[in-house]
């Protein structure tokens, strides 16, 4: 069993160009010491709170959100306290043996823009964009423009290949393909008792 480790610049480099990683549009610039930079795309879901009295995660609520799309000359305002769904222009695939994270860039943190509350991980097999959770923290409105560095991406190495990668058939992956920013496909039910 190999150790898992983070990938380096150059392995992400070579692990692209050998087209075992697949990041759309590549621009080899955008790597740094052990992450890729993503740009924010320019797709949207806001949520309408007056679609539903609350959220309830045994009958999910459909169409709580409506997608806005903004041209490359336009910003998005997300205002203080602020949840809203985003993408990401680089539409990546992922091998196998490897998974991702993706984490908001520090200087974009310092100002207050969080990109992720939960959805940081990327399973081995996924391919799509990213959907980015975003939170204004601050009390001033912040401008958001596509095309723009926003979060990045960082690589491990799995001890062995997935069995089941995301998008198996037996998994029912929920967001695999998706192309821009997609709301929740979570599926409730019944309450099982106590997780152990």
């Amino acid at each position: 069993m190999q150790p898992t480790s983070v990938l380096s610049d150059g392995t992400i480099r070579a692990l692209v160009e050998e087209g075992r990683i697949a990041i759309e549009p590549w621009e080899p610039e955008m790597v740094q010491p052990a992450s890729v930079d993503l740009r924010l795309g320019s797709t949207f879901r806001v949520f309408h709170n007056h679609r539903a009295a609350a959220i309830d995660l045994r009958e999910p609520p459909t169409n709580l959100t409506e997608q806005i799309s903004i041209g490359d000359d336009e910003p998005f305002v997300i205002h203080p306290g602020e949840f809203v769904l985003g993408s990401t222009l680089e539409w990546v695939r992922m091998p196998d043996d490897i998974v991702s994270r993706i984490e908001g860039k520090s200087s974009v943190g310092r100002l207050g823009l969080i990109v992720h509350a939960t959805a940081g991980f990327v399973d081995p097999g996924f391919e799509g964009t990213l959907t980015l959770e975003i939170t204004n923290l601050t009390r001033i409105p912040i401008k958001l423009w596509a095309n723009l560095p926003i979060a990045q991406l960082s690589f491990m190495t799995l001890d062995a290949p997935a069995q089941r990668p995301y998008g198996h058939p037996d998994l029912g992956s929920h967001y695999h393909g998706q192309t821009e920013a997609t709301e929740s496909r979570y599926e409730g039910g019944p309450a099982r008792g106590p997780v152990r």
